[in-house]
């Protein structure tokens, strides 16, 4: 993984194939490369580093460089490290590939393949599904008859973008268990990993379905099975504007998704509300009995599964319906003992994590109602649900995920008082009461949160230098706590851990010494008493408090260095902007230490690999 872009049409390619490029860098990258058919031979260029990086040595090698047909990648290392050998595009004399995903049995196909006379350069496993098809076509001369012999010999996951030097004029696509995407304009067609990727271009595309092949013109595109029949596909619009994947005028893509959160929380409400009580509409699934589960199992990854664990606590209470959350990596491996009735529901925001597919497609095997809450339309989560309920954040660039979360939880929050209401929990009177402080209240505490940013930049000055951070909270504020710690990990670098306020003195408490801070989340006025116990005995050990609070909370500053007070919600709903001020926090410390905010080192938007 992580991104491909192609292009073949009249335009000189080597431009688009950049620009698409830079649009993917979102998605986090260690390389990147591109081939292009030039007088029918292959020009490859890539290197480690950033994009600009490779466009220098594109330019110094051949400056001036027009072709009308090529493919480019972003690479994130999944086999072999990070360096110029390893970036894709990978081939031969006759055939170039870039690919995402991972070549389960790479390792028994290099072996064959050496065999046969291959010289291996690299240490991926795209290079041996690339001699692979190049093996194919030298048998039968057919691009598809090869790709097709191919695919049918790998084992795991791919979305391959493929061109044939002698086959100037046209480009390949196929995929199995990883996203790929194609469209044209008036000048050619495009390929692409992600529609960012192509908006500079047209808002409409079509979606590769599992083990097709497109063929790419530049008078257009036709869709194949693998055995050679024509499919019909349905063209999608893209919905957002063309400058929602810009920074609209932000220092980064990070800060702007954060002010866009009050009107992505907005739009997610009023998908769903009607008549002031939620009313779903979840992509065909019965909701009805969804409302009747027995049990419910929330399994997420990453950002996802911290929204998921408030979730639960919603809806237990208000639909008193038994609910597990459990992370899509673990799942796999520990699957419940499942009964009639019983609901999974996966969270992500790219509809494209590998494991909580997996996990959703283990749950249909089981025999279990599955449900999505995704925020990419026709993503492979959607697809595969019974139902779909969509959060409507937009795209998020920054690798980091922020506008997202609010809009998972908002989701969360309505269908726990749909689950509540239906089952005979709270009346109509209360769910409309529960809707009303969420439509009319949150979206309006989120900007008065975003309007004491430099409040909160002051607060980020104090833990800048920091090596060590610990998170505190009390029932949901702890699973906020685990959301701000990788919030912070993930941009700053900062090494952070979150723990339940109540588990300090069962060891944790060790580790604080002078000056180490703590950062105490405390929204429940229920728990208020035991949090300010607990603040107080680590502010005893020389800890440095910065407390996130209520403002109608008493004497905060008693017990705290730096307090950052959050208007008055409801309990359940305090969530929603606390989590706009620790990403805020994570942020302002991310860009005091000079790190990489949009795409931090390691890590990747779309994990698309197990």
């Amino acid at each position: 993984m992580c991104g491909i872009i192609g292009y073949t049409g009249r335009k000189n390619a080597v431009p688009v194939l950049i620009s698409g490029l830079h649009s993917l860098e979102y998605r986090g990258y260690d390389s990147a490369g591109v081939a292009v058919i030039e007088d029918g031979n292959v020009v490859c260029v890539k290197s480690q580093g950033r994009i600009s990086d490779m466009e220098a040595l594109l330019e110094a090698r051949c400056g001036g460089l027009c072709s009308h047909t090529g493919i480019g990648h972003t690479r994130w290392a999944t086999h072999g490290a990070p360096s110029d050998k390893n970036a894709h595009p990978h081939g031969t004399e006759l055939v170039h590939a870039v690919h995402n995903g991972i070549i389960e049995n790479y390792a028994e196909l290099r072996e064959r393949l050496a065999a046969l006379g291959y010289r291996f350069h690299s240490d991926t496993d795209t290079e041996a599904a690339v001699y692979l098809i190049d093996y194919h076509y030298r048998k039968t001369g057919d691009p598809m008859a090869a790709i097709s012999a191919a695919v049918r010999e790998l084992r795991g996951s791919w979305a391959f973008g493929i061109l044939f030097a002698d086959k100037d004029g046209e480009l390949y696509a196929t995929r199995h268990e990883s996203p790929l995407i194609v469209a044209s304009d008036d000048t050619g067609s495009y390929m692409a990993s992600d529609v960012t990727a192509l908006m500079d271009y047209t808002n409409q595309y079509i979606r590769l379905d599992e083990e097709e092949i497109a063929v790419l013109r530049a008078d257009g595109i036709r869709v194949f099975r693998m055995d050679g029949t024509a499919v019909e596909k349905e063209v999608q619009a893209v919905t957002w504007n063309r400058d929602a994947a810009r920074r609209g005028g932000f220092a980064h893509f990070m800060l702007k998704e954060i002010h866009e959160e009050p009107e992505a929380v907005r739009k997610t409400v009023g998908s769903v509300v009607h008549d002031k009580i939620p009313a779903f509409h979840a992509g065909g699934a019965d909701i009805e009995s969804i409302g009747r589960a027995s049990h419910i199992e929330i399994v997420a990854c990453g950002t996802a599964m911290h929204a998921g664990l408030i979730g639960k606590r919603w809806i237990e209470r208000f639909s008193g319906i038994p609910t597990t959350v459990e992370i899509a990596s673990e799942f796999r491996y520990s699957p419940p003992i499942v009964e009639k009735g019983d609901l999974f529901i996966a969270i992500s925001q790219s509809g494209e994590t590998a494991d909580t597919l997996a996990a959703l497609r283990l749950a249909k095997s089981l025999g279990m109602h599955t449900l999505s809450i995704v925020n990419v339309v026709g993503s492979s989560v959607a697809r595969e649900s019974d139902g779909v309920i969509y959060t409507c954040a937009g795209p998020e660039i920054a690798v980091a995920s922020t506008k997202a979360y609010p809009c998972q939880l908002s989701v969360l929050y309505l269908l726990a008082v749909h689950l509540g209401l239906s089952r005979g929990k709270i009346t109509r009177q209360e769910a409309t009461s529960l809707v009303s402080s969420l439509v009319q209240d949150v979206p309006e505490a989120i900007e008065h949160v975003i309007g004491r940013a430099e409040e909160i930049r002051a607060a980020a000055e104090k833990i800048r230098h920091s090596e060590d951070i610990f998170y505190i909270g009390r029932g949901a504020d702890y699973f906020l706590a685990e959301e701000a710690s990788l919030k912070l990990k993930e941009v700053s670098y900062i090494h952070s851990e979150a723990y339940p306020a109540g588990e300090l003195k069962h060891g944790t408490i060790s580790l604080i010494t002078d000056g180490v801070p703590v950062i105490a989340i405390a929204t429940s006025r229920t728990l208020y008493d035991k949090m300010t116990s607990n603040i107080r005995e680590v502010r005893a050990r020389g800890a440095y408090i910065l407390l996130l609070c209520g403002e109608d909370f008493p004497e905060p500053e008693a017990i705290a260095d730096t307090v950052i007070c959050l208007p008055a919600l409801a309990e359940e709903l305090m969530p929603m902007e606390t989590a706009t001020a620790f990403q805020l926090l994570a942020y302002y410390a991310s860009v005091l230490r000079g790190c990489d905010v949009d795409k931090p080192r390691n890590l990747a938007k779309s994990v698309t690999v197990e």
